[in-house]
């Protein structure tokens, strides 16, 4: 097959992923412009190869055996800013645009919407997808609208928020029976508050306030809060860091039913505080994922080999070097058993399996 001058063949994928696991893509193309991006789905469309989309890599497992399709990773760039009168202000950005550089932008320009999620490692495409929180923010509470290229109807549409169904890092484009799974995300358009009051939900960053001397927050004294508590918890994609080949938190908290965790509850045995949980608008209930894990026998830095838990929170699996994406992805299965076999609750995990 004779292959244009974008497609690549064999490239090494676990070096653009922040676990530094897993093989190669078949073909590869990295569409720094959308121009790019719709000719490598066309060519995948015409020669029936099977494609994959690599964002920032920060929320990936790929398996060893490596992706046999195409992988594209979407690496555009580019960003708007428009005033939509009073203090709201619109900012779009590319797919492609590292995350934290956005927020580390906007919250300079005093633009309140996304200070609670700084130092996430990734890109912007992929946030509505998993509808990314932190500290009490969703990007669904900013997000105005998605644009996307439709791959099956071969053409660029607008989708607002409305129809992105956003849930607990949920949407619509992971649902495989939604016409969005098959769309690429070109760019997203958030609606932000010039000037606008920060809003400090979590407990831990209202602490780390406190602790830093801040009285009345600005929206850079909360991401710089933000960033020293992922810091101190090791979440962060910093060189030198034991724990930096990670992708973020492994597992969900579970979100149940009032009668499910009652049952779930009923296990704790006498004496044992509580599993922390908060109740969801929706009447349900939201278990701490940690508390579980840790109370399942698992314990910060523990190790299977070359995988093991991060030193400084149960919820990230790191990866230390010398692995293998079977030993992460098996450790990952070891916690979901333990859990489901002490608590009656089976985890789910957050990062998606690239293969």
């Amino acid at each position: 097959m004779d292959l244009p001058s974008f497609v690549r063949e064999h490239v090494a994928l676990a070096p653009m992923t922040t676990l530094e696991l897993g093989g190669s893509a078949r073909f590869f193309v990295d569409a720094t412009d959308e121009r790019t991006l719709r000719d490598a789905l066309a060519w995948s469309r015409e020669h029936k190869i099977t494609h994959r989309i690599l964002a920032g890599g920060s929320n990936t497992v790929v398996v060893d055996e490596g992706v046999s399709g195409l992988v594209i990773r979407v690496s555009t760039r580019g960003e708007r800013v428009e005033p939509l009168g009073g203090d709201r202000v619109r900012v779009t950005a590319a797919a492609g645009e590292p995350w934290d550089a956005l927020v580390a932008r906007c919250t300079r320009r005093g633009l309140a919407g996304l200070e609670c999620l700084s130092g996430i490692p990734g890109s912007v495409g992929a946030t509505p997808i998993q509808n990314v929180g932190a500290y009490g923010q969703d990007v669904s509470e900013t997000i105005e609208s998605v644009r996307v290229w439709d791959v099956r109807a071969q053409r660029e549409r607008v989708v607002p928020a409305a129809e992105c169904r956003f849930g607990y890092r949920d949407s619509a484009f992971k649902d495989k029976h939604c016409h969005l799974n098959s769309c690429v995300i070109l760019e997203v358009s958030f609606v932000l508050r010039e000037r606008g009051i920060p809003r400090v939900r979590y407990s831990d960053l209202q602490v780390a306030l406190y602790d830093a001397g801040v009285g009345e927050a600005t929206i850079e004294d909360v991401r710089n809060a933000v960033i020293a508590v992922r810091a101190k918890k090791s979440m962060l994609a910093r060189e030198g860091d034991p724990n930096r080949r990670s992708a973020g938190s492994f597992f969900k908290n579970p979100v149940m039913a009032r009668s499910k965790y009652a049952a779930m509850a009923s296990r704790v045995a006498v004496g044992q505080a509580p599993i922390p949980s908060w109740d969801e608008p929706s009447g349900a209930v939201k278990v701490a994922a940690a508390a579980l894990i840790e109370r399942s026998g698992f314990s910060k830095g523990m190790r299977r080999g070359a995988v093991g838990l991060s030193s400084e929170h149960v919820l990230a699996l790191v990866h230390h070097g010398g692995g293998t994406s079977a030993d992460l992805l098996a450790f990952a299965e070891e916690i979901v058993a333990a859990v489901r076999d002490q608590w009656g609750v089976t985890l789910e995990r957050e990062p998606v399996i690239l293969r």
